[in-house]
């Protein structure tokens, strides 16, 4: 059973950039597969991008080339960096972690999440 800790979160302006880190305890780190998820105000939970054991990454549209996934295993870490944050960016963000990153509705356990609020 893995526990999660997202921080990093905060308010910034349209443009501005946030480094999310989630602390993934409770099992063997080297072997997860990682994923950074977000809920928006009324909307469902969505995946943003993931990263597995070995560092290959992946995204949605909508986030690539502006974020970046980077894990580091000494420090049991996933790191989303966020740059050219958009008013849309505004969520809670959410990390989970598995065998390979999945959608929402396939995580039983989730974290507490962390707030990023972008404005215009």
């Amino acid at each position: 059973q893995v526990h999660l800790v997202e921080s990093g979160g905060g308010l910034v302006q349209s443009g501005g950039s946030l480094r999310l880190s989630c602390v993934i305890s409770g099992g063997v780190f080297g072997i997860y597969a990682a994923g950074w998820f977000r809920q928006a105000p009324g909307k469902q939970r969505e995946l943003v991008g993931g990263i597995t054991s070995d560092g290959s990454t992946n995204y949605v549209d909508s986030v690539k080339g502006r974020f970046t996934i980077s894990r580091d295993n000494a420090k049991n870490t996933v790191y989303l960096q966020m740059n050219d944050l958009k008013p849309e960016d505004t969520a809670v963000y959410y990390c989970n972690a598995g065998l390979t990153v999945g959608s929402p509705d396939e995580y039983v356990q989730w974290g507490q999440g962390t707030q990023v609020t972008v404005s215009a």
